[in-house]
């Protein structure tokens, strides 16, 4: 019999609920409110339930709310409870957010979802219920970096390894690469192994994970790892839990490490039945041939927001996603809420130069607001002066401080801003660590030349009486105490005393000495060499440059970065004494919490926030893409730069601001930088270039005279870049001239040429040629008078009467 429901009858229209009618209005209240307000992509990714999905969402797109969403719609379906949804997160911030607002949508039921959490904090819990099963006690220990470090020298002291050759830090370094890449000791190759302590790395690793099991304890790479390896050699285990979870969603999905990977692998494959067991894949091989069906796990994730690379994560694991996952539904976000037309163009514009991406284009239905804005500056206190300035326009205009950020490639670049902001009296916060002056390493150096300018300050006597070590520990320290006590004087004439008696041990009493001696020695100096030279030699001589530069820790690199950015900072102050006057200043600044301030971080650390207006300087090559990363990885650390460089641009709502400097001080030398390769790589139809508002003393605006950039000798004209050639074809088409300058007369009118603005400044904006000559004597406001001995392009090397042969950019120096 037919349907009477499937008959068709040419003379009756099919049927659609007329717009706006009851039957629309009635179907659309019958729509779960939680769906309201999503877009289409965004409800595709909610809806879809079943098999694995990939959700590729970018910057701005509502991944929280999707994920959230997608929660929701589970738990309203009855397709799951609370405790059978495993939704995983990096940091504890993410897991709350998540929890607040499904206890929006939800209620109470949220409480009842015990598997919402970090990789960490999941992983923590499965361990203690299974602890025997991999040697441990379900009450074990969890190291921190301190304990881990302290056990690891342990090891070294009894193989007898000199922990100075080989520090303690760096074994733990590549332990904790191993543990993120799921290799337990006798998986780690060889040649790895053998990098560390003359090719006893891989036996020390053993040792250590032999101690940890005697201690009953486990550092933050066991969690994964014990996990993976519980999951392997009991399977029983790990069909409980796939029988246990009916639904996997991961957060963040393109920082995954192996280790991760690998957990969240085995986890997602549907139970086998009881006659037949599929082993787990080993770290590397290809799981997906003789693994069961993949059960329903939704990532969530955006291969150009891959930033994390140095620390483990792998982007690979959101490129072969569909690989690994046959079948695998991919929904692309392109629609983006917060940023403007012209910043999510250059952003994609700039994104596209990645080979290794799965590729979506971000766009908005928002207006196409202002251009992004590329400028350059003569130096970076230029940059920093301009940038200055143009926050305070922003501030007298009405804008909050709040919504506005400065993101730097590396943290050394924070100095010259917050200085700036201390002069201008700008409200301030560092976000993702401390200010710059408040930096351990910085403290440290600073306590050295507070103790030689004021040899009674016993808070700086008791910060590096012992660091770098030299076996002066808390008993020397309470020995001081009580002599200094007893006669009234300071801990250093205390020290000076007691390295004369019998009261300390022999080793400790050589150290103090020392120690006295190299204090003496510098006071002498002081008043016989530039506070800038002291400050390197106290830094060398002390051992406290050596110190970091031994340590082979992830974040060594940048504390030599910042002290040597310290040194560079002291120039300006005629003394020491100004100096630490002016640190003084800047550390008693301490605004509340609260406070409408600037926002001031690196790159890395503003994944996930945005703001009305972002400033980003130092857009140069060396420093962004930052030559480690070149040099470490090629390629790859060139994309995963350029994916920051996304990062950086998507993190404005209005406004986005590039800046590069054409001179920057780079390990204690002025160099001459090239502009970022990324400033060619923007679309010059939603860039516009500006003039620099920083001024400088030798020239530039601001009432000094014109700017340098004005004047066309600066560029060289071999620079074949496609914003050169657009600058060169479009010169005459705006910008400064003659008739506009009111200080046009102070320079050969020869010299200037029209300025263009659509001709991408950016390309190049360095001087070839110095207008001095061999034997000019000069000036320098820090060093005196001099003769140029040699020249160098724009750096001149000049024979100083007092301070002796140094080398210097010419305009820093006046022809006498």
């Amino acid at each position: 019999m037919t349907d009477p429901g499937r008959l068709i009858h040419s003379n009756v229209s099919e049927h659609q609920p007329a717009a706006g009618g009851i039957a629309a209005r009635a179907r659309a209240a019958a729509t779960p409110q939680y769906l309201s307000g999503l877009n289409p992509e965004q409800r595709e990714a909610v809806e879809t339930l079943d098999g694995p999905v990939l959700v590729l969402a970018g910057a701005g797109t509502g991944k929280t709310r999707v994920l959230t969403t997608r929660i929701a719609h589970i738990l309203s379906q009855g397709r799951a409870r609370p405790g059978e949804i495993l939704s995983v997160t990096f940091t504890n911030k993410a897991a709350r957010e998540m929890k607040h607002r499904l206890g929006q949508m939800l209620g109470q039921a949220v409480e009842g979802m015990p598997w919402l959490g970090t990789f960490h904090s999941i992983s923590g819990r499965i361990l203690r219920v299974h602890a025997e099963l991999v040697q441990l006690k379900s009450n074990f220990t969890i190291l921190d970096v301190d304990d881990q470090i302290r056990l690891l020298k342990q090891l070294l002291q009894a193989d007898n390894i000199d922990d100075k050759r080989w520090p303690a830090r760096m074994l733990a370094g590549l332990i904790d690469g191993w543990k993120n890449r799921g290799l337990t000791p006798t998986q780690v190759p060889s040649g790895e192994a053998s990098v560390f302590g003359n090719g006893r790395g891989g036996k020390l690793y053993t040792a250590y994970q032999a101690r940890l099991k005697i201690l009953n304890a486990v550092d933050f790479g066991d969690l994964l790892l014990e996990n993976v390896r519980l999951f392997r050699e009991h399977p029983d285990v790990l069909r409980q839990y796939q029988n246990r979870f009916k639904f996997i969603l991961v957060d963040e999905y393109q920082d995954t490490n192996v280790a991760q990977y690998l957990w969240l692998r085995l986890l997602s494959q549907a139970p086998p039945s009881s006659q037949a067991h599929f082993p787990a894949p080993s770290p590397g091989e290809d799981p997906s041939p003789r693994t069961a069906q993949p059960k329903n796990i939704c990532c969530v994730g955006d291969d150009d927001q891959s930033i994390y690379g140095w620390r483990g994560a792998e982007v690979d694991n959101i490129l072969r996603f569909e690989h690994d996952f046959p079948g695998a539904k991919v929904i692309r976000l392109e629609r983006n809420y917060r940023s403007t037309g012209h910043i999510l163009a250059a952003a994609s514009h700039l994104i596209a130069h990645n080979e290794g991406r799965l590729g979506k284009t971000l766009r908005t239905e928002d207006i196409d607001g202002e251009k992004v804005t590329v400028t350059g500056s003569w130096d970076s206190e230029e940059e920093a002066r301009a940038i200055g300035e143009e926050i305070e326009q922003l501030q007298r205009a009405g804008e909050k401080l709040n919504e506005i950020a400065i993101l730097v490639r590396a943290s050394f670049q924070m100095r010259e801003f917050e200085d700036r902001f201390v002069t201008l009296g700008l409200p301030y916060r560092v976000i993702g660590g401390p200010r710059f002056y408040e930096r351990a390493e910085i403290r440290d150096a600073l306590a050295y030349l507070r103790l030689i300018n004021s040899p009674a300050d016993d808070l700086a006597f008791e910060r590096i009486v012992n660091v770098p070590k030299r076996g002066l520990g808390d008993a020397t320290v309470q020995t001081l105490h009580g002599i200094a006590r007893k006669r009234q004087i300071p801990l250093s004439e205390a020290a000076r005393t007691v390295i004369e008696t019998d009261e300390l041990k022999p080793k400790a009493r050589g150290s103090l000495r020392a120690l006295v001696e190299n204090f003496d020695r510098w006071r002498v100096q002081r008043e016989a060499m530039p506070h800038t030279e002291l400050a390197e030699i106290v830094l060398d001589e002390s051992g406290y440059t050596e110190m970091w530069q031994k340590d082979r820790s992830a974040d060594a690199a940048g504390r030599l970065e910042n002290l040597k950015e310290l040194v560079r900072s002291m120039e300006e102050f005629e003394n020491l004494q100004g100096f630490l006057e002016h640190i003084s200043l800047v550390m008693d600044r301490d605004g509340g919490g609260d406070e409408d301030a600037v926002s001031l971080m690196t790159l890395h650390s503003a994944k996930g926030l945005e703001f009305d207006s972002v400033f980003l300087p130092g857009w140069e090559e060396g420093l962004f893409p930052h030559q480690r990363a070149l040099d470490e990885q090629g390629r790859a650390g060139l994309e995963e730069e350029r994916r920051l460089a996304h990062v950086g641009l998507t993190r404005a709502r209005r406004r986005a601001k590039l800046y590069f400097a054409t001179n920057r001080r780079i390990h204690g030398s002025w160099s001459t930088t090239i502009p970022s390769r990324f400033l060619d790589e923007l679309p010059a139809e939603n860039v516009e270039i500006t003039e620099s508002k920083g001024g400088s003393g030798w020239g530039g605006t601001g009432g000094y005279g014109p700017s340098r950039f004005d004047n066309i000798e600066s560029f060289g004209s071999s620079y074949a870049t496609p914003g050169w050639q657009r600058a060169q074809a479009n010169r005459g088409r705006g910008g400064f001239n003659e008739t506009n300058a009111p200080y046009a007369t102070r320079r050969s009118k020869s010299k200037y040429t029209p300025l263009t603005i659509e001709g991408e400044l950016v390309a190049k904006s360095t001087g070839t040629t110095s207008e001095f000559s061999l034997g000019d004597r000069v000036f320098h406001q820090k060093f005196g008078y001099g003769k140029v001995t040699r020249i160098d392009g724009n750096k001149l090397t000049i024979a100083f009467e007092k301070a002796g042969d140094k080398k210097v950019v010419d305009s820093f120096v006046k022809r006498v």
